[in-house]
């Protein structure tokens, strides 16, 4: 469903999908399609506007085979690495920002949630103690599964509107839902700004991962099963630069032509499945290897 109301306004469109891959390629179609066209504050010159949009996107259930898109632009040794970025913090030694490197990461502001005012300033008082937002959810949602207070945020308005790449995603929030004696845990992220087509499949797979290891860790709790359930992606600003438009526009046609099975693993491949484990065993032994292999 896509909606523009008047001329001027952003495009709305909402998107339902059975697994990743085909989120991913309904969502740039339809961006590439509708989105309007907009400038950004990281184009060159010679760049055309961005295609952009407000978009949600549901995917009825993430761990729905396939799972893993053989094209999005990465591979299987970026995305292990990503999703142990933000589910298990291997990369949060590289928040440095006095060092004028990174500000956060996604697992540090979710499970260490720390506000200052100045982030560069390694004077900057930090009032309160350091904030786990994913024991709170779990711990939450273990006592009332029907809460609606279960959620996590990033953003620290007193210190992230000055800094050159704030946070994308803003906010978790979770909830419970009973099926029949089973609970079923619902997901939704809420995103300000977002590179659909870079980005947008890496995030998701690393946030269905933990949306995953949540529902592991209720279920271990109360000892009773929880399984995933639906995950909602919410989107402002959901955009295809133009600077990539000269690869997008060989992605969309294939889109547009064939099936997205023809491009879709399932992540027990055996391709996939080698790919991964060796990024796990390299990981596993230094954390920044993905990071010094890319130079």
């Amino acid at each position: 469903m896509i909606t523009a109301t008047q001329t001027g306004s952003i495009p709305t469109i909402a998107i339902t999908a059975d697994c990743l891959p085909q989120a991913w390629e309904q969502a740039v179609l339809a961006v590439w399609d509708n989105g309007v066209e907009v400038r950004t504050q990281y184009d060159k010159p010679d760049d055309p506007p961005s295609k952009d949009a407000t978009v949600m996107i549901t995917v009825t259930d993430p761990f729905n085979e396939p799972r893993i898109h053989k094209n999005f632009p990465g591979g299987p040794e970026e995305l292990e690495a990503y999703r142990q970025e933000v589910v298990n913090g291997i990369h949060d030694h590289w928040i440095d920002p006095v060092a004028g490197k990174w500000t956060y990461t996604y697992h540090e502001r979710l499970f260490s949630y720390c506000p200052t005012e100045d982030l560069r300033n390694p004077d900057s008082p930090k009032p309160f103690a350091a904030i786990d937002q994913i024991r709170y959810i779990i711990d939450n949602l273990t006592r009332t599964g029907h809460s609606r207070r279960a959620q996590a945020i990033t953003w620290m308005p007193t210190a992230d509107p000055t800094t050159d790449d704030p946070p994308c995603l803003q906010r978790i929030w979770c909830r419970l839902i009973d099926d029949g004696g089973e609970w079923v845990l619902n997901m939704n992220t809420h995103w300000r700004s977002r590179d659909l087509y870079k980005a947008w499949f890496m995030n998701v797979y690393a946030l269905t991962d933990l949306q995953r290891t949540i529902a592991d860790e209720i279920a271990a709790r109360i000892d009773r099963s929880v399984r995933v359930g639906r995950y909602v992606d919410i989107s402002d600003s959901l955009h295809i630069y133009g600077s990539y438009f000269h690869d997008a526009e060989k992605e969309v046609e294939k889109m547009r032509t064939s099936p997205y099975t023809g491009r879709a693993w399932e992540s027990t491949h055996p391709a996939f499945a080698m790919m991964t484990e060796e990024a796990r065993q390299k990981l596993a032994q230094d954390p920044d290897w993905y990071a010094k292999a890319r130079g």
